[in-house]
């Protein structure tokens, strides 16, 4: 037997609503200087929400925003334009494509791939460098987006 999370939740509020109504009543007999203003137990029951999928959201352009942060495209340096080959690129996708270019061109150190060994067009982008550990690659971009 299924039972829908809306359908059960209007039967726990009908069933609580109906015991606040008789324990009010009970108590209905006491002097009104020791009854306590407490909300009725129906009002403290939390309502219970459906869950909705993003696509049946109600707001059409909820789902195109704005890139921002590091998503958003931003003009670069002509040294990184020569490696991804654009005017504009956000951080993540130059990063990528940096990576694709490093993997392409085999120039990880073949005993510890942490470490790349740069060409001419990545000594350009990484200040020179001869070898640039992986870590340092995002912090070495950075003077290059305009």
């Amino acid at each position: 037997m299924a039972i829908s999370l809306n359908s059960l939740s209007s039967i726990l509020v009908r069933e609580t609503a109906s015991l606040a109504a008789a324990s009010s009543s009970s108590s209905s007999s006491l002097p009104s200087s020791s009854r306590l203003a407490l909300p009725s137990r129906a009002a403290r029951v939390a309502p219970v929400r459906s869950v909705t999928s993003p696509a049946a959201s109600p707001n059409p352009a909820a789902g195109k925003r704005e890139p921002r942060g590091i998503m958003k495209p931003r003009p670069v340096s002509p040294e990184m334009q020569a490696l991804v080959g654009v005017p504009e690129i956000p951080r993540t996708q130059a990063l990528k494509r940096i990576w694709a270019y490093i993997k392409e061109h085999n120039l990880q150190d073949p005993e510890n791939k942490k470490i790349i060994i740069c060409d001419e067009k990545l000594k350009k982008i990484f200040g020179g460098k001869d070898r640039v550990g992986f870590l340092e690659i995002a912090g070495l971009i950075s003077p290059h987006f305009l």
